[in-house]
């Protein structure tokens, strides 16, 4: 199942109750499905959870029943589909929304449905299941909200604004699209509208990406610096034998001579390690000081 799958199932499981947000829930539904006009309604899913849900929703809301609906049992699958289309339904339904019942629907928000803080949850949980979906985190960060109506589309991302969630928007195949693409902003609206579980899981895959891209910059970090150890000891070693080669090792002071010494028998050791086989023991300081000096010794034969 995908990660916008499991979103819409856990919300499914929030509980129908107050008759206000089941309307304003009915209301994201219904402008966001596929069709709502004043000659029918049409809402397809391919959720059987929220197929289950749309009946004691309308119900609820409106208390009507859909003209048309799947039986579950015999189709568990597939596209199910949900249609009202007898007209004193349809002109209830409009009524109670506050349209006129014969008008035209250019549909747009009517804001009286989502004064209340709890409405306004249940309006974008409505448009989430009919016209919503969010990329897995482990992917991208990504959620949107699709609708034909425009006018409503610019409506709800004033109320996302209002609410403290600024989406930005894009027309896509004559469709307007709300969307999110920062983390936390995702979060926080799906937990705004129901699913902390889901908006938890989004937090957990951001920590992990953190975790490992600081690991991986820890690593190319570490190799670079021992990419430059190696580079240095290879010089190091360059510059003695250099040195040993023209005779003027032997004459340089005993504490060159037993650096230059160690240098070679241990080339892969690191600074801090070459300096703990003195003995006694320098510094790490004092040891870079002396391997400098037989490179500038070595640079100016």
């Amino acid at each position: 199942m995908s990660f916008s799958f499991d979103t819409k199932n856990e919300l499914c499981r929030l509980p129908v109750q107050r008759r206000c947000c089941a309307q304003a829930e009915a209301y994201g539904v219904l402008l966001y499905c596929h069709t709502f006009n004043a000659s029918e309604v049409r809402v397809i899913t391919e959720n059987p959870n929220l197929a289950a849900r749309l009946p004691r929703l309308f119900q609820r809301a409106f208390d009507l029943r859909f003209d048309r609906q799947p039986d579950l049992a015999a189709e568990p699958a597939g596209k199910l589909v949900f249609q009202i289309n007898r007209q004193e339904k349809l002109d209830r339904i409009i009524n109670q929304l506050g349209y006129a019942p014969r008008q035209s629907l250019a549909l747009h928000v009517n804001f009286a449905m989502v004064e209340e803080e709890c409405c306004r949850a249940a309006f974008f949980r409505g448009c989430f299941f009919a016209g919503g979906s969010v990329t897995d985190p482990a992917k991208r960060y990504h959620l949107e909200l699709t609708s034909s109506h425009l006018q409503a589309s610019r409506e709800l991302e004033v109320l996302l604004r209002e609410s403290g969630y600024p989406p930005k928007s894009v027309t896509r195949n004559g469709s307007s699209v709300t969307y999110f693409k920062q983390s936390d902003q995702i979060e926080d609206f799906l937990t705004l509208i129901g699913a902390p579980v889901a908006a938890m899981r989004i937090m957990s895959a951001k920590l992990e990406k953190d975790l490992r891209n600081s690991v991986n910059r820890r690593l190319n970090c570490d190799s670079a610096n021992l990419d430059k150890a190696v580079e240095a000891a290879q010089s190091q070693g360059e510059a003695i034998r250099k040195l040993e080669a023209a005779g003027r090792l032997k004459k340089l002071p005993d504490k060159l001579q037993e650096t230059a010494a160690l240098r070679l028998r241990y080339p892969e050791l690191s600074l801090s390690e070459l300096a703990e086989e003195f003995d006694p023991p320098v510094t790490k300081s004092c040891l870079n000081h002396r391997l400098r000096k037989l490179v500038e010794l070595a640079e100016g034969l």
